[in-house]
């Protein structure tokens, strides 16, 4: 049996149906101002969404717009997220919505260490002859 996802005690396809105002109610504050208060990169991020759903087509969006919040009729889509070096694929699931797009795309990797390489030490400079 297939996880029903509620938001908010709504479901996917309840949410869908709704217009932009009914469901900026059930966001939080932060991101109710967000939206209301969109920069134009924002509303051209939405146009262009709204482009790619309209012809259906199965592409990746590229985004530097991490303070994205992600809208119900983004489920499904694919976002490339810009993480300061690289586009990151983000495929948006029913679970994301009310997230930002920079929360699944994240700009700190992890540090791996390991022994010292050449020159990282005064010692090192030191190479045997034989």
């Amino acid at each position: 049996m297939a996880r029903k996802i509620l938001y908010r005690g709504k479901t996917l396809e309840e949410l869908k149906e709704m217009t932009a105002d009914e469901f900026s109610k059930l966001l939080t504050a932060r991101e109710r101002r967000a939206l209301r208060r969109a920069n134009p990169r924002y509303r051209k991020l939405l146009e262009k969404v709204r482009k790619v759903i309209s012809e259906n087509k199965d592409k990746v969006i590229k985004t530097h717009v991490r303070e994205a919040v992600i809208l119900p009729e983004w489920v499904g889509l694919k976002f490339g997220v810009h993480n300061g070096k690289e586009f990151k694929v983000v495929e948006i699931k029913p679970e994301m919505i009310g997230f930002r797009l920079g929360d699944f795309s994240h700009t700190t990797g992890r540090v791996i260490h390991s022994g010292p390489g050449v020159g990282a030490t005064r010692g090192s400079k030191y190479i045997p002859l034989k």
